[in-house]
């Protein structure tokens, strides 16, 4: 009976993305929970492993360069960055996008194309996901203190909405893209 359904190419589809998000997703939670101290800390991966530092340093700094390169002066700390005279943002765990980025991985593993289209498109898309995130740093340090949106609005909420619109599209034109091998 399993393998009958096993068959099926949407049912494959759906068993592989769901197990494949919740993988990424909770391995993620897990390694926070790993990593930061307290509770089942390892000073280990903390120090040797710890790519969701990393991830932060490199979210952190991208946007501190622009902001520079802008012309403004910026002060950062392991999860603060501020953009003098303007705002600044504390960059918490659930801004990285390990769940975005679970999301798209697993739709991408999971999806059947060509091995070859997705090498190519798993890393472009994330490349785009962390671009857009390190955008909204730059777009919240500088505005988010002066907006009447902050009392309407999460700002995580909204950067998810415009994010999964992006992706929806993105996702959409690489599952209706012709492989080489089927052009005339």
């Amino acid at each position: 009976m399993i393998t009958r359904f096993w068959k099926d190419r949407t049912f494959r589809f759906l068993s592989l993305f769901l197990s494949l998000f919740l993988l990424l997703y909770y391995f993620c939670l897990g390694y926070i929970g790993i990593v930061a101290p307290g509770g089942y800390y390892s000073p280990f991966l903390a120090e040797h492993l710890n790519f969701i530092e990393g991830l932060r340093y490199l979210l952190m700094q991208s946007s501190a360069t622009i902001l520079r390169s802008l012309g403004f002066q910026v002060f950062t700390t392991d999860i603060w960055l501020r953009a003098v005279g303007r705002g600044g943002i504390i960059l918490a765990y659930e801004c990285l996008g390990y769940g975005v980025m679970s999301f798209f991985t697993a739709f991408v593993i999971a999806y059947p194309r060509p091995f070859k289209s997705k090498l190519w498109f798993l890393p472009a898309g994330l490349l785009l996901i962390q671009s857009l995130n390190v955008l909204r740093f730059v777009l919240l340090s500088l505005y988010w203190k002066h907006t009447d949106l902050r009392e309407s609005i999460d700002h995580h909420d909204f950067f998810n909405i415009i994010l999964y619109l992006v992706l929806l599209v993105v996702l959409y034109g690489w599952t209706n893209k012709k492989d080489e091998r089927e052009l005339p």
